[in-house]
């Protein structure tokens, strides 16, 4: 197991690595920089600015430099928004970005999971096919439409819930469920085949010729088999759930990181892109992690020393 976990580490930094690299490629690729706007600087000015970032200096020089202070702990300072720091940015926003995955993340598991297992169960009747129909509806409606719905008939026809900005558990409403309801539908409908497949097999059978009881036969013998695929799908998802969503959060005027990083590409703020990319990529590469330590303990066959 520690053989394993150290051999992990190791590849999770390697793919770290890859991925600022590609990133660091993409940014000083792409034509124009921060300093290109509509109305274009005086040369000497733009030549002072780029000194003081260092974006004079050959590609080479920037890159390696930036892995120095990478390995330091410092991610830089914002080129655009004076002394503001990539740190206290995502130290910032990160939160509320958080704050509402976590939510939505709730509903996804309290909600998707149970649904898909009566879905299963039901095979064949009026709950079966009522839950498939809403899961079809999750998994069609674009978030963004979802949420103008959902804006339109709760804040503004009804003012239950208010329309934008963050603060108390009312403004988390409609955006966690804007933000859950395509994952809410696919989990549901995933566990539901998956659930399908299992209670078909032979040793279910077994168990129900034993007498055992039919809680007992669908959550430690069926559950535990068919949740493999389900934790399979949402290490990732809820790794970008975490991380925030631009839509949502512009739709609802969140002031998340998810809108800060769509926001830092427009601007070309190079510092902000690479310091939030790395950030992304290490929640993605521990979440996968993580799954790949639950199929050990949801499925003993999986030896993780292998």
């Amino acid at each position: 197991m520690g053989e394993y976990i150290l051999r992990r580490f190791v590849s999770m930094l390697l793919v770290l690595l890859v991925v600022i690299t590609v990133t660091f490629l993409l940014m000083h690729s792409i034509p124009g920089g921060p300093f290109t706007g509509e109305k274009k600087l005086p040369p000497e000015i733009e030549k002072a600015l780029l000194a003081k970032y260092k974006l004079d200096r050959p590609l080479y020089e920037q890159y390696f430099s930036y892995l120095k202070n990478l390995m330091k702990g410092d991610f830089g300072v914002s080129i655009k928004y004076k002394g503001l720091t990539v740190s206290n940015m995502i130290s910032t926003f990160f939160p509320v970005s958080a704050q509402l995955g976590l939510y939505a993340t709730i509903l996804i598991i309290g909600i998707g999971i149970p649904i898909g297992i009566a879905s299963a169960i039901k095979q064949g009747t009026w709950m079966d096919s009522l839950v498939m129909f809403i899961a079809i509806i999750g998994v069609t409606v674009p978030s963004f439409v979802l949420a103008t719905i959902l804006i339109y008939f709760f804040a503004i026809t009804n003012t239950w819930f208010p329309t934008s900005r963050w603060g108390t558990l009312a403004h988390a409403v409609l955006p966690t469920i804007a933000l859950a309801a395509y994952s809410v539908a696919f989990i549901a409908r995933l566990t539901r085949s998956s659930m399908l497949d299992v209670l078909q097999q032979d040793y279910i059978r077994t168990a129900r010729a034993k007498g055992l009881s039919r809680s007992v036969v669908l959550y430690k013998h069926a559950l535990k088999n068919a949740i493999i695929p389900i934790i399979t799908y949402l290490g990732p998802t809820i790794a970008g759930i975490l991380t925030g969503s631009f839509v949502i959060e512009k739709t609802f005027a969140i002031p998340g990181l998810g809108r800060q990083f769509v926001e830092s590409i427009t601007n070309r703020d190079y510092t902000i892109i690479l310091g939030v990319t790395i950030f992304y990529s290490a929640i993605l590469i521990l979440m996968v992690f993580l799954v790949d330590i639950a199929y050990g303990f949801v499925d003993p066959r999986i030896k993780l020393h292998d």
